[in-house]
């Protein structure tokens, strides 16, 4: 009877000490993480994103900088081609930054609150928080959580799979799906920087426009040669129904007018480079499409990509729907 209380205990003492040192549960991992970011006071990250959502991939690299409580520096950079992109959060408001052509544009937004934003640590800590169905597996080195996304096109990319470090729970990468689980936009953490020294004046417009023109410097003027016309993608029910050319003092003017279930205008031109530095006001949120940042305002989206200034206007298209076929055109130039 003793050697059999014996053995009972010791098989309590392994049950014991295997839960002492098991894998941490989903609620753990989400309290960490809560405490992380009440007490992250700032971060460094570089990381390289992949679009999977044109003909061939694109991948940009980026440059983030955050530091508490609202100060946000998003540097976005293709190299292959030469274009370069800033968000800006300062105490004056939003800006979005386009160095080569000289234009700056100041949104009064609640960005990056409004969104899931797939490079941005606190974003997508407070999507696993939040999400009460969200998954968890844990791994070696990785916990790693699939959640709903915020996205004004969630239908289109409703889900995402988040891999965290082990050590010091930061992000390894982001892979966000479509409703087949293909992953669409997927980000690769390649350093992260907790606590890193920031300062106010690090998050200056003025500061950050000098110092990106350095680094890709301002186009003498846009290519002359036309551009190539493109047309979105993903227009169920919709068909393009007329097409029309304009000259202007710039150049050539494209008018795509589409029909069917929905209507909308399609206005694409060279872009200008303006002789100084300028300064938009716009009514409305920026908008990550991915391959560039758009302004998102009542019943329009615009944006520009590789030169090219594009503007979707409809009335009876939701937010999502034009962001959707925004992000579409970037795909082949074909009707």
């Amino acid at each position: 009877m003793r050697r059999k209380w014996l053995l009972l205990l010791a098989g309590l003492l392994v049950v014991v000490a295997l839960s002492a040192c098991g894998t941490k549960s989903q609620g753990d991992v989400t309290k960490e993480l809560n405490k992380n970011l009440e007490n992250l006071k700032s971060y460094k990250a570089n990381a390289k994103m992949t679009l999977q959502m044109g003909t061939e991939p694109q991948t940009y690299d980026i440059e983030v900088w955050h530091k508490d409580p609202m100060y946000y520096r998003v540097d976005l950079k293709n190299a292959q081609k030469d274009q370069s992109q800033m968000i800006l959060r300062n105490d004056e408001g939003v800006f979005v930054l386009t160095p080569a052509l000289n234009k700056s544009f100041k949104f009064q937004s609640e960005w990056p609150k409004n969104s899931s934003q797939a490079y941005l640590y606190e974003s997508l800590v407070n999507d696993i928080m939040n999400d009460k169905e969200a998954t968890f597996q844990a791994t070696k080195q990785h916990y790693i959580f699939e959640t709903k996304t915020r996205y004004q096109n969630n239908q289109m990319l409703p889900t995402q799979e988040i891999t965290l470090k082990k050590s010091d729970l930061s992000p390894v990468s982001v892979k966000v799906m479509d409703t087949d689980k293909n992953p669409l936009v997927t980000v690769e953490f390649t350093d992260v920087k907790f606590n890193a020294a920031l300062d106010k004046k690090d998050f200056d417009m003025q500061k950050n426009m000098t110092g990106a023109q350095l680094e890709v410097p301002v186009m003498a003027e846009v290519e002359s040669e036309e551009f190539s016309v493109k047309y979105p993608t993903d227009i169920h029910g919709i068909n393009l129904i007329d097409q029309q050319e304009m000259k202007t003092e710039d150049g050539t003017r494209v008018i795509l007018t589409y029909g069917g279930d929905k209507t909308f205008t399609l206005i694409q031109e060279k872009a200008v480079v303006m002789p100084a530095s300028s300064l938009t006001a716009v009514n409305g949120e920026p908008v990550d499409l991915g391959f560039t940042i758009g302004a998102l305002s009542n019943n329009t989206i615009t944006w520009t990509h590789q030169g090219v200034d594009y503007m979707i206007a409809s009335n009876d298209l939701s937010e999502e729907e034009l962001v959707t076929i925004a992000q579409s055109v970037q795909g082949n130039s074909v009707k």
